[in-house]
């Protein structure tokens, strides 16, 4: 009986240093490591959800200095930001989202199929050349973590 408190003891002893470890370890990364965060948008009906979502996001963590965050938009949804039919909230989200530090990401696929140029799109955008997908594909590997609402 004395053996199986003392196995016990050792047991719980390890499991507790090593949990103090992993705290520690992430406290430590999460000190100076912002998360980041790809949001890829391509349904229409979802623009001012995904929007409201990365504002709410932003607010979430504290600001935009908390988080790094990439909209990557690529199909239908791209129409919702061509300068001349963007509504007023579109407009004023992107533009606080650029100078908040979001990348705001155009699939070249869909820029060419809608002929479209970054010109003809809201202020702040940057076109992913080689598509939507692969940009995503390319954030994924950098360490951003994928969301798609």
């Amino acid at each position: 009986m004395n053996r199986r408190n003392m196995l016990w003891s050792a047991v719980s002893a390890f499991g507790a240093a090593l949990g103090a470890s992993r705290a520690q370890a992430a406290t430590e990364a999460g000190g100076g490591n912002k998360l980041k965060v790809a949001y890829h948008l391509s349904d229409a009906e979802k623009v001012s959800f995904v929007l409201g979502n990365i504002q709410n996001h932003i607010d979430g963590v504290g600001g935009p200095e908390h988080v790094t965050i990439a909209l990557v938009i690529h199909g239908p949804a791209l129409k919702a930001f061509h300068a001349a039919q963007a509504n007023p909230d579109v407009s004023k989200r992107v533009g606080d989202f650029s100078k908040g530090g979001v990348e705001l990401a155009a699939c070249g696929n869909t820029m060419k199929a809608q002929n479209v140029t970054l010109t003809d799109l809201l202020p702040g955008f940057v076109n992913a050349e080689k598509g939507g997908v692969v940009r995503l594909a390319e954030l994924q590997s950098q360490g951003y973590l994928y969301l798609r609402p």
